[in-house]
């Protein structure tokens, strides 16, 4: 009974998000609704690390490497293709085929966790030093020129009316359908064995699960969500640069999930969405430092509010709700 009213309570979310976005794309302005959508992509983004790394417990500081590569790869299909159906399954899989290869190395290797932080990061270093380093002509895949430093410009979207009204509503969409998704496969045994590997690895190996298979299983659907992000990226701006690459949206990423809240996955979206407002408010004054700001509320989270936002806000919660009477059956056992 309680697995089917988490089941019920899944979807009842996850139509909320979609009716609220559908409500919000014919009540606000068009640079409001252009702002948010490139807000809902990035939360979509901080949803993939909020999998791996709260509840796979993979600390991994490359996701911007799956988004780079899913970006990349729908705007090189899409331009030698002229159609955006096959370049989106393909800027899904890229990603996901590279984490497979990736992660085999790293969990079947047996690297530890500290060592696999550096690893990823390494990566999104070399994607991102390497893809700025083509900018002349004979650069190009098919008819796609990489552009380096300058990106690729004019990128085609995806088949449907090229209308703000329209990306926002599929980003959204896209957000509630793998946010639903990620919660059944929680509830599911594999994602009950994903904690368990998380809560303690040598116990889960001891007890016959294979660690190495289920953490690369993780990794994937992790890479698999970011390549998406990374698709849906390119169709806002019809562009994409090298910067998708970058150490600072790969440091943004991981903020996101702290400040919303490990082990949750509404959190650090919410934290996204909070976050990327913030800093585009305060991207037009000149008087404070945007990295500056960003770095006091990491430290403030990581010394006062571990927890992050919603678990602290949950907590709050249970501790002000009244607490249940006991029922008959109890008190009569406690009666002398």
């Amino acid at each position: 009974m309680k697995l089917f009213s988490e089941k019920i309570q899944i979807i009842v979310i996850s139509l909320a998000m979609v009716l609220v976005a559908l409500w919000l794309s014919g009540a606000i302005e068009l640079y409001t609704l252009l702002s948010l959508t490139v807000f809902l992509v990035m939360g979509l983004l901080s949803l993939s690390l909020a999998f791996i790394w709260g509840y796979g417990g993979i600390l991994c500081f490359g996701q911007a490497a799956f988004f780079g590569l899913g970006a990349y790869t729908y705007a090189i299909c899409a331009i030698n293709w002229g159609d955006s159906t096959w370049a989106v399954v393909m800027a899904v899989l890229l990603p996901t085929l590279f984490s497979l290869l990736l992660g085999y190395v790293i969990f079947y290797g047996g690297v530890s966790d500290v060592y696999l932080g550096a690893i990823t990061l390494a990566v999104s270093l070399v994607l991102f030093n390497w893809v700025n380093s083509t900018s002349g002509s004979e650069y190009h895949i098919g008819e796609a020129l990489l552009g380096g430093f300058n990106g690729i410009p004019s990128v085609p979207t995806l088949n449907l009316p090229f209308q703000p009204e329209a990306i926002f509503m599929v980003t959204a969409g896209c957000l509630a359908l793998c946010y639903a998704l990620l919660k059944f496969v929680l509830l599911s045994r594999f994602g009950k064995t994903v904690v368990a590997i998380r809560e303690n690895e040598q116990r889960a190996g001891l007890l016959g699960y294979n660690v190495p298979a289920h953490k690369l299983a993780t990794f994937a659907i992790g890479a698999a969500i970011a390549g998406l992000a990374g698709c849906l990226y390119v169709n806002w701006g019809a562009f994409v640069s090298p910067g998708v690459f970058s150490i600072s949206q790969s440091a943004q990423i991981i903020i996101w999930v702290i400040v919303g809240g490990r082990g949750t996955l509404l959190g650090p979206v919410i934290s996204c969405v909070l976050l990327q407002w913030m800093v585009t408010r305060l991207g037009a004054q000149q008087t404070v430092d945007v990295n500056l700001v960003l770095g006091v509320i990491l430290a403030v989270f990581v010394l006062l509010i571990p927890g992050g936002i919603l678990p602290t806000l949950q907590r709050l919660w249970r501790r002000k709700r009244p607490a249940a009477p006991a029922s008959r059956a109890q008190v009569s056992e406690v009666k002398p």
